[in-house]
């Protein structure tokens, strides 16, 4: 997978899930990395 925001690969771990989060926006869900998500939270 690659993050919504910075186009970077997202790691997954061995269960295949991804190392970051998921973002609503609106009806749609957002796939975003771990320094995209730290970058985001301190901007909200």
């Amino acid at each position: 997978m690659k993050c919504e925001l910075c186009k970077e690969k997202i790691e997954e771990t061995f269960l295949e899930k991804i190392s970051g989060t998921y973002i609503r926006d609106g009806k749609h869900l957002k796939t975003i990395c771990n320094k995209c998500q730290k970058r985001e939270s301190k901007t909200k």
